[in-house]
C-alpha cells in the first residue's frame, strides 16, 4: 500500500519541475514587476483645516470658534489684523466676539457691512513656516430703526422776493443711514444748490418777478420735497413750505431813482440858463429905459435953466424934447413885464425842485420808501415841466454847472427876485 502513495508522490514532483522549465521559456515571466508604493507620505505644508470663509452675526450674539492647524499647535500662534472692534484671537487659535448693540449706537459698527479679517499662523521657531489668510464678517438685525431727513428749519417759512434763505439738510441715522438725497420742488425754481447727501447746505433767493400780480394776496407756495433713500431702498421724505411775498425790486428801484434825480439835475441845469438868458434881456432893457429916463430929466431942467437965464426959446423947446423921448423910450426900450414874470416863476420853480430833492433824500442802505420818493419826485417833475411849458429852453453849451450856480445864487440876483411885502 505504501508504494502507490509514493508512486504519486513522485508523479506530482515530476510535474511541478517539467511546468517550472516550461513557464521559464517564456521571456517575459523572468523581467521583474515594479509595484507602486503606497504608502503615504506626512504633508508638511501649513494650513488652517476648519476656516469659515464667512460669517454672519446677529447683534448681541457672540461669537466663538476655534481654529485648528494640521500641525503641532503647540509650536505654533495666531494673531488678527484688521479686526471689528471688540474680536479677539488667542494664541491658541480661538476667536471671540460679542456683537453689543452699544457699537452700533455708536457708530463704530454697521449693519448690512462686510468687514475683511486677516488673520495669520507662525511657527515658534521658523519665521518662514507661516500662512496668512482672511474671513468676513457681517452683522444684522432684526430690529430695523428708520433713518429721517431732517432739515434745519421748520417746515413752514416765509421770505419776501430778493431775500436769501439757507438751511442744511441732516440726517437722524437709524438701522441703515441715508445714502443719498433727491430734491423736488412744486414749482421749477433756478439759481438753488443741489442736495445729493446728508449736510448739504440749500441755499436759494427767490428772483423779484417770482410772484405774480394774479396770485392771492400777492404771496405764492412754494413746497420742497427731500427724499432720503438708503441702501436697503426704504425712502423718508422731508417737506419744506415756503411762503414767499411780493417785495420790491430794490436795485430796479434805486436805479429808476438815480435817473430820474440825473433828469432833475439837468432839468434845473437848463431852468437856470434860461433864467439867466431871461435876466440879463430884463437887464438890458431895463438900462436903456434908465438912459432914456435920464436924458429926458435932463432935457426938462436944461429947459428950466434957460428959462431962467433970459433964454425963453430954448426954455420951451427942451421940455418938449423930454416928452418926446417917452414914446420913443416905450417903443425901442418897451417893458419886459412876461419876460420878468417868466424870470420869477423859472426862478421858483429851480427853488421847488431843490427843495423836493432834498426832501426826498434816501436814507440808509436799503430806503423802504424808497418808491414814494421816486413817484414823488416824478410828479413834481412833470408839474415843473407842464407848467414852464412856454419858456423857451437852451442847452447850456455857453456856461458850466458851476458859473449857473454862481449866477444863481448872487445875492444882487437874489435882492432882486426876493419877494417883496
Amino acid at each position: 500500500m505504501m508504494k502507490p502513495l509514493l508512486r504519486l508522490w513522485l508523479l506530482f514532483l515530476v510535474l511541478v519541475f517539467s511546468s517550472s522549465s516550461a513557464f521559464a521559456q517564456i521571456p517575459t515571466f523572468h523581467a521583474p514587476l515594479q509595484l507602486q508604493d503606497t504608502t503615504a507620505k506626512p504633508d508638511d505644508t501649513l494650513r488652517i483645516r476648519n476656516l469659515n470663509p464667512y460669517f454672519s452675526l446677529h447683534v448681541d450674539s457672540s461669537l466663538y470658534y476655534q481654529l485648528e492647524i494640521n500641525k503641532d499647535p503647540g509650536r505654533y500662534f495666531f494673531f488678527m489684523k484688521d479686526a471689528p472692534v471688540g474680536m479677539k484671537i488667542k494664541e491658541n487659535g480661538l476667536i471671540t466676539f460679542r456683537a453689543d448693540k452699544s457699537y452700533f449706537l455708536s457708530g463704530r459698527l454697521k449693519y448690512d457691512v462686510q468687514y475683511r479679517v486677516k488673520i495669520g499662523v507662525q511657527n515658534l521657531d521658523n519665521p518662514k513656516d507661516r500662512v496668512d489668510t482672511s474671513f468676513a464678517i457681517q452683522f444684522f438685525t432684526t430690529d430695523v430703526i428708520p433713518s429721517r431727513v431732517k432739515p434745519t428749519v421748520s417746515s413752514l417759512l416765509t421770505i419776501d422776493e430778493g431775500d436769501t434763505i439757507n438751511f442744511r439738510v441732516q440726517c437722524e441715522a437709524g438701522t441703515y443711514p441715508i445714502e443719498s438725497i433727491n430734491f423736488f420742488s412744486s414749482v421749477p425754481i433756478r439759481g438753488n444748490t443741489n442736495v445729493t447727501k446728508c449736510d448739504d447746505l440749500f441755499t436759494w433767493s427767490p428772483p423779484y418777478d417770482f410772484t405774480k400780480e394774479t396770485d392771492s394776496g400777492k404771496t405764492k407756495l412754494l413746497i420742497l420735497y427731500f427724499v432720503g433713500t438708503n441702501k436697503m431702498f426704504q425712502r423718508d421724505t422731508a417737506i419744506v413750505k415756503i411762503y414767499v411775498k411780493d417785495a420790491l425790486d430794490y436795485p430796479f428801484a434805486k436805479s429808476d431813482y438815480e435817473t430820474t434825480m440825473k433828469n432833475i439835475r439837468i432839468y434845473m441845469l437848463r431852468l437856470k440858463y434860461a433864467f439867466f438868458n431871461l435876466d440879463k434881456k430884463v437887464k438890458r432893457t431895463k438900462n436903456t429905459r434908465q438912459d432914456f429916463d435920464i436924458s429926458a430929466a435932463a432935457t426938462g431942467f436944461g429947459g428950466t435953466v434957460a428959462t431962467a437965464s433970459n433964454n425963453t426959446t430954448v426954455g420951451e423947446i427942451l421940455p418938449s424934447v423930454g416928452v418926446a423921448m417917452v414914446p420913443v423910450r416905450d417903443n425901442v426900450a418897451p417893458t419886459l413885464t412876461a419876460e420878468q414874470n417868466q424870470a420869477t416863476l423859472v426862478r421858483a420853480a429851480v427853488k421847488r425842485l431843490d427843495y423836493i430833492m432834498h426832501d426826498n433824500v434816501l436814507v440808509g442802505d436799503k430806503d423802504p420808501d424808497i418808491t414814494k420818493k421816486t413817484a414823488a419826485l416824478k410828479a413834481e417833475l412833470k408839474q415843473t415841466q407842464i407848467q414852464l411849458i412856454d419858456v423857451p429852453l437852451e442847452e447850456t453849451v455857453n456856461m458850466t454847472e458851476e458859473q449857473l450856480n454862481a449866477y444863481f445864487d448872487n445875492p444882487k440876483v437874489n435882492k432882486k427876485y426876493r419877494v417883496k411885502r
